[in-house]
């Protein structure tokens, strides 16, 4: 899954949650379950998340939406195989959004 979200350094939950087309309770649910996800809160409680955030909420998502995980199973996949799984992760990501910028190129010829 291609996340289309601008460069920045805090993004709220709500362009999160639109970015992975999931409800806001989903990501705090993955928060709480998920020890990687520390977003930072301000003094009213809001959710500020970093890119590093983004990049383990885009791999817990691609684990438990797109491989069908149990929530049990993606714990234990992080922790025991995490960087084999993680490199496959980052070049299937790189291939769809090569493939995301080919198709656009191909909709202006």
């Amino acid at each position: 899954m291609h996340i289309d979200l601008p460069e920045k350094r805090y993004y709220s939950i709500g362009e999160v949650a639109k970015a992975f087309d999931v409800n806001t309770s989903l990501i705090r649910f993955w928060e709480k379950e998920f020890d990687v996800i520390k977003p930072k809160k301000n003094a009213k409680g809001n959710r500020k998340f970093t890119p590093e955030d983004i990049k383990n909420l885009q791999f817990i998502y691609h684990l438990v939406k797109e491989r069908g995980f149990t929530l049990e199973g993606a714990k234990t996949h992080l922790k025991e195989e995490k960087q084999k799984t993680l490199n496959n992760f980052e070049i299937i990501n790189k291939l769809e959004g090569i493939k995301a910028q080919l198709i656009k190129i191909k909709s202006q010829l």
